[in-house]
């Protein structure tokens, strides 16, 4: 079962990173050089379709597979080992992800326009260099952890 549910983790990882890899890198940019949320707004209003269940996804095959690995979840907030660190990592990783996302959402898109928009770059950027970081640490995974 675990190859099935990393394979659907990795899945989604990939949704979810490289939807924010070209909202970072090509939807931004272009947003900003013409001041117009839209077109951001257009490229989150498709992607959420798909980032959305993406991270869902990931989050709970994320929990499920780091139980397989470290089964004492206390652990995974007093890490002592390479694998309790990586899932504790991967934590503060989705800890921050959250954090980010809710303040965009609550705070920053309700009141999105041109000169706002310099803000929501920051938080598409942190995002971005989060999700990045959720790769990284991953793959720490295949080397027995950090």
């Amino acid at each position: 079962m675990y190859p099935w549910i990393f394979s659907l983790h990795l899945l989604a990882a990939t949704v979810w990173t490289g939807g924010h890899l070209v909202l970072a890198l090509t939807v931004l940019p272009r947003a900003l050089r013409l001041r117009n949320p839209q077109v951001l707004l257009d490229f989150e209003q498709g992607y959420e379709k798909l980032g959305m269940p993406a991270l869902a996804i990931q989050v709970a095959s994320g929990l499920w597979m780091a139980l397989q690995l470290v089964p004492d979840w206390g652990r995974w907030f007093s890490p002592g080992t390479a694998l309790e660190r990586a899932v504790a990592v991967k934590l503060a990783l989705l800890a921050g992800t959250a954090l980010v996302a809710a303040h965009a959402r609550l705070r920053v898109i309700p009141r999105l326009n041109a000169r706002t928009l310099p803000l929501m770059a920051w938080h598409v950027a942190a995002v971005t260099l989060l999700s990045v970081g959720f790769v990284l640490t991953g793959i720490s995974f295949r080397y027995g952890g950090l």
